[in-house]
């Protein structure tokens, strides 16, 4: 999911978009899982059922869509005694990129040219909010900083996204950003190392592994959306970089694998059973 579509578009925290556990964070997992591909309206009774199936209380699916209504992603509609929900344009360019993303990524990188995306920008220790707000959008970008002020990708072709981000802290003028490729000295693996956390990123997919590698009878609605949910957040923490610089073992591959696997058995079924409740 793309973090903004417009300067005036409404945006989405980095939080929610890589799958929160709050209410909120799961009602974009159901927004573009089912929602979306259904024709962009749902009832408040579908959101209600499908969320006390996950263990949600009705009180807190109500509060998410009236916050994600009033953040400009959805707007209701009284229809006799029933309210529905209809997805903004906004919500759905948003909902778009983002599944594209999710259901796009493979857990690799092929190709590697040998190139460095490598940006410069400092903040001062007394602007916190602008130095979160850089952090958070070149994380985003699936940049890493080795070092204060120093951030890097090995996906040089990610210069707009960097752009964007540095315009949105303020910093476009004062920043330099370089496509370059590494000459040798250092090792690339220690680079890397300090740049990211490949060891925390590896236990995740360790994990997702774990949980979704036997087979799941029972609800496919519930099925689906953990399986998705649990999905989401890779996207946004693996950068996805090139064979030769990451350590072994690692998982992507397997957990995109496995990923697929279960959404092609689940995912009929769940949006039959979608359907269902909608009409």
């Amino acid at each position: 999911m793309s973090l903004v579509s417009s300067p005036t578009a409404p945006t989405i925290s980095r939080r929610h978009a890589a799958g929160s556990d709050s209410a909120r964070g799961q009602l974009f997992t159901v927004l573009g899982e089912f929602v979306l591909p259904s024709g962009g309206t749902a009832w408040t009774s579908s959101f209600i059922d499908i969320f006390a199936r996950l263990g949600v209380e009705e009180k807190a699916i109500r509060q998410a869509l009236m916050r994600t209504a009033s953040d400009g992603f959805l707007v209701s509609e009284r229809v006799g005694r029933r309210t529905r929900w209809t997805l903004t344009p906004s919500a759905h360019q948003l909902l778009v990129e983002g599944t594209e993303r999710i259901y796009c990524f493979t857990g690799a990188s092929s190709g590697w040219d040998g190139r460095w995306l490598l940006v410069l920008a400092r903040t001062p220790e007394t602007e916190r909010p602008t130095r979160h707000l850089l952090r958070t959008r070149l994380t985003w970008a699936g940049l890493g900083s080795p070092a204060p002020g120093v951030w890097v990708s090995t996906h040089a072709d990610r210069v707009p996204e960097v752009e964007i981000a540095l315009v949105e802290a303020g910093l476009l003028s004062e920043a330099q950003v370089f496509v370059a490729t590494h000459q040798g000295r250092g090792r690339l693996t220690e680079l890397v190392r300090q740049a990211w956390d490949l060891e925390a990123i590896e236990t995740a997919y360790e994990d997702f592994i774990t949980r979704f590698s036997a087979p799941i009878a029972g609800d496919p609605l519930v099925s689906t959306v953990e399986l998705v949910h649990a999905w989401r957040r890779f996207p946004w923490i693996d950068p996805l970089l090139p064979d030769e610089l990451l350590p072994a073992p690692w998982s992507g591959v397997t957990a995109a694998s496995l990923f697929a696997r279960r959404h092609a058995d689940w995912a009929a079924d769940a949006r039959a059973a979608w359907q269902a409740l909608e009409t």
